[in-house]
């Protein structure tokens, strides 16, 4: 079954985790390469996602 691609909202809530979970040092050493890859990635998608919605408002906004 294919993976169902997380949201805009969902994506950011797990890189905040992500994020608060480095702060706090819960992560290991062994582990936090996987977990910054990981937000790295959902950050590419969040970016994607902006700009593909910048463009469909500005051809709404100029029709």
């Amino acid at each position: 079954m294919a993976k169902k691609e997380l949201s805009y909202e969902e994506a950011m809530t797990e890189v905040e985790e992500i994020l608060g979970r480095i702060q706090r040092e819960e992560i290991s050493v062994e582990r936090l390469a996987t977990e910054v890859k990981r937000a790295t990635e959902l950050i590419a998608k969040c970016k994607q996602r902006l700009l593909k919605t910048e463009e469909e408002v500005a051809k709404i906004t100029a029709e």
